[in-house]
Parts: structure tokens; sequence; C-alpha cells
């Protein structure tokens, strides 16, 4: 083979993302019923898709309580003090207006409040109520919103912050995990393969070779008897190490690719569950709002007991994992409360509805059926006594006295003539 001749070319390998059914669809347990995004807001059957972050009313939060410049940090002892004060504030406020006490002076209030929206350590309201006009408890849920709001963003940036300080491998991690991937051993294996390559060093002799094999190999050049024997020839012509340094940037940015990859592949498949889980939900929605299930009316009670017992993980699961009402149910009557004949007894309704439907409908007919016929029996039996004359009615009546019905001649079907 003539080496100065020969040439590698990168191939792009193209794979298909297989989507796992286990994690979008389920078999009988609340690890596997269908649930939309944990981050989905919960909703009744009827409400309309509006999203607000209610996050702030979760805790209590601090600003800085100085017309300082630099930002500072209060605890939350503080920021109770504070509106301690500010609700005595206002009590004497009250107390001036029904008993005739002169009124609390909001003028410290104001400036301070105008000082530190000036400075741009506080936030005002948005909405078009001057500030002198404000009241003592409008003071007050300004401090508060922002002494809220100040907290959130610092639970907002702290999780960001120790994100950014993590190494990159970690980074890597944290942005699989995050979108659903499991198979960490997976990961790191390559994260560490993809490292070892990152460190090999084409300036090295010792590292030359494998910079090479490593390169044919991803370019898929031959089989490993052909790449040893081309790195052979490089090696007898003392052009390895200009190989070594020709490949190392393109190895370099083909491990980096493996990476993206992998974490493109996990993300793609998020997406798809993400939507699968939307469907989902959209098709639970339209069933049920028809109002009927198989021609059975639904009151808007049990339509919302359906709808949120379907879609809303409610529940705590055996799995650690939260699960609606229908995963919570199958693993009841299964693990806690065993009921394996309502178990079966769903479990056939799943497997063959018509069937199982069409045996519980020809149940109903053979019931009313027999209580049809006892009802005509009985008709029959009125009808039958009443066309008895009092004389047949008396003679009926006599009996022995071991209780038994008396033979004469008017009710002995069997006499002889």
């Amino acid at each position: 083979m003539n080496t100065d001749e020969q040439t590698t070319q990168d191939n792009t390998t193209v794979s298909q993302v297989d989507v796992n059914l286990d994690e979008l669809f389920g078999m009988p347990g609340a690890d596997n019923v269908m649930l939309p995004e944990e981050e989905e807001e919960k909703k009744s059957l009827f409400t309309k898709e509006t999203k607000t972050d209610y996050e702030f009313l979760d805790s209590k939060t601090g600003v800085t309580s100085k017309p300082d410049t630099e930002e500072q940090t209060i605890t939350k002892a503080e920021v109770e003090e504070t509106i301690a004060e500010l609700d005595n504030l206002i009590s004497q406020e009250e107390d001036s207006g029904n008993k005739g006490r002169p009124k609390v002076d909001k003028s410290g209030l104001y400036e301070l409040a105008s000082k530190m929206i000036e400075e741009g350590t506080l936030f005002g309201f948005d909405d078009d109520k001057p500030l002198d006009e404000y009241t003592t408890k409008d003071f007050r849920e300004l401090f508060e919103a922002n002494f809220q709001e100040k907290e959130r963003k610092i639970k907002e940036d702290v999780p960001k912050e120790f994100f950014n300080a993590l190494p990159d491998e970690l980074k890597t991690a944290a942005k699989y995990v995050a979108d659903g991937g499991q198979d960490l051993k997976g990961l790191f294996r390559t994260l560490a393969q993809v490292e070892e390559v990152f460190e090999l060093d084409p300036e090295d002799e010792n590292h030359q070779a494998e910079i090479a094999r490593q390169y044919l190999y991803a370019t898929n050049f031959g089989t490993p008897e052909e790449i040893e024997a081309e790195i052979e020839d490089w090696a007898d012509i003392d052009k390895l190490g200009q190989k070594a340094k020709q490949f190392k940037p393109k190895l370099d940015r083909m491990q980096e690719e493996i990476v993206s990859r992998k974490l493109a592949e996990q993300e793609t498949k998020k997406e798809q569950q993400v939507q699968a889980a939307k469907q989902y939900t959209d098709n639970v929605y339209n069933v049920l709002s028809v109002g009927e299930l198989d021609g059975v009316k639904l009151d808007k009670k049990t339509q919302n007991m359906l709808y949120s017992g379907l879609v809303q993980p409610n529940y705590p699961s055996i799995s650690g994992k939260p699960t609606n009402m229908l995963g919570h149910l199958l693993e009841k009557y299964q693990f806690v409360e065993p009921r394996h004949d309502l178990i079966a007894e769903a479990l056939w309704l799943l497997a063959d509805p018509e069937g199982y439907k069409n045996k519980i409908k020809d149940q109903g007919t053979k019931n009313a059926t027999e209580k049809t016929v006892r009802m005509l029996k009985t008709e029959e039996a009125k009808k039958i006594s009443s066309s008895v004359t009092p004389d047949e009615k008396q003679q009926t009546r006599k009996t022995t006295s071991n209780n038994t019905i008396s033979r004469t001649p008017g009710n002995n079907m069997f006499k002889r003539f």
C-alpha cells in the first residue's frame, strides 16, 4: 500500500433512536401508568390551560432593609420582625380610625420605599397607584412581596451557580439525568473513554500509535489487522508522529460528537415522551368531555373524578414515585388489600371489552326475565284465587289433626270415576 497516497475519510454514522415503550405505557402497577410531566399544573376536567406561578406564596423571603447601594442579606428572623412591626403600625392605624387617635405617620415608610426603589433594591407593584397614596397595609404588602421575591430568586439562582461550578463531566451527567436518562453506568463509561482520548498527547511517542489506532477505528478504516499494518507502515517511514498530530484534533471532535449525540438522543427521547404524555392527556379529556361512556351518562363530579384519576399523580406508589388513581387501585387490590376478583374482572374488561359487556348484558336480561316470570306467576295465582267460590275456599281450609289437607270430593284430582 502506498502510504503517501493513502488518505482517510471521516464517516458519519446515523442510528435510529428507539423509544422505550415501558417508560411510556404500563403493565399492572402504579409505576407503569401513563402520566403527564410532573411539572404540569393540576387541573379539573374543564379548567382552562392557564399557568400562574404561585411559588412566591410558599415561603417568606428577604430583601435589603437599608437603602445601601450594595445588596445585603437579612435573615428570616429579621424579615419576620419587620413584618411584625408593620402589622403593629396597621393595628395602630385601625385604632386611630375607630377611637379618634392620631393617625400613624407613614412619611418614614414612604421615604424608605422611594429611596430603595430608586436604588433598585426594592421593586414597586405594577399598578398605577402612586406611592404617596399607599396605606400602611400597602407598604406591608410591598415589603413582604419583595422579601418573597428575593428568596425565590435565591432558590432559583443557587442551583444554577452550583451547576456552573461542576466539572464538565458532571454537567453532562446532570443534563442527561434531567432529560430522564437512567443508564448512568453507560454514560460514565462513554465519558471515561472520551477523557482518555482527550489526554492522549501527539507529541508523546508512546501515545502516537494509540491516536492513529483510535482515529482509524472511528473512521471505519478497515479490519483490526489492516489498521495495525497501516500503523506499522507509518512507523517504519517515520510518519506516525505526523499522522498523530493530523488525527488528534479530528479525533477530539469525534469524541465530543459522541457525547453530544448521546445527550441529543436522550433529549429527543424526552421530547417524544412529553408528546406521548400530552397526547394521552388530550385523549382522556376528549373521551370524558362528551359526558358519557358507552352510552352511560356521566355527571360533572364523575367526569372530574375519572379525569384526575387518570392524569394526576396524587398517590404514593410502592416504587417510590407518585402515581394516579388507576395505578394506586391496581397496587391496592393486587398487593395491599388483595381483591383478585376485581383485578380479574378489570383484566377481562381490558382484554375483551365486547365479550365482557355482552356477558353483563346477558346477565341483566336473565335477571329481568326471572323477575318477570315470578311476577306473572304471582298474578296468575291471584286470578285463580279470586275465581274460587266461598264454599270452595271453606272446604280448602279444612285440615285433619296432623295438619294435612283433607280429602274431599271437590279437590281429589286422582279420584276414580
